[in-house]
């Protein structure tokens, strides 16, 4: 009996230890492309549009559709939290290399770089907050920006 307990508990264990492991860590192991972040972040602006979409048709009609609702609310909110974990973990903290200090050109694009990156956050965070689409457009124009900068030689 007493094993069959510790076996248990060995399994559990090793399943909640499964759902703390996240799919991309602060260890520049090179695993990871950029371009399917870039795909990444399109698809979640594409979610948080189709739900920002819903939010507003179902206000429109039932008081019914409320738990709905909710559910739309909760998922435009944590795609939106997605983007800003990839830009800020991902980019910010492990692609986009500050410059030598007298390569002016690598200096501007640096900047430009970050902003852009500030500019997504930021419009994700509005996202977040809103069921305004023109927060996604500039959202998903300002990732555009980004992408081809980032992928500028």
């Amino acid at each position: 009996m007493k094993k069959s307990l510790h076996v248990i508990l060995f399994f559990i264990i090793l399943f909640l230890a499964r759902l703390a492991v996240h799919p991309h860590c602060e260890v520049p192991c090179g695993i990871y492309n950029d371009e399917l972040r870039f795909t990444t972040i399109t698809e979640h602006i594409q979610t948080i549009e189709k739900a920002m979409q819903e939010i507003t048709k179902l206000s429109k009609e039932s008081p019914q559709n409320m738990n709905q609702i909710v559910r739309w609310v909760m998922n435009k909110e944590k795609h939106a939290e997605d983007i800003q974990h990839i830009i800020s973990q991902y980019f910010l903290t492990q692609r986009i290399k500050a410059p030598d200090s007298e390569d002016k050109r690598a200096a501007e694009n640096y900047i430009q770089k970050l902003t852009l990156c500030h500019q997504i956050l930021v419009y994700a965070m509005k996202a977040k907050q809103t069921t305004d689409l023109e927060n996604v457009e500039t959202l998903q124009a300002v990732a555009g920006q980004f992408k081809k900068i980032y992928f500028a030689k």
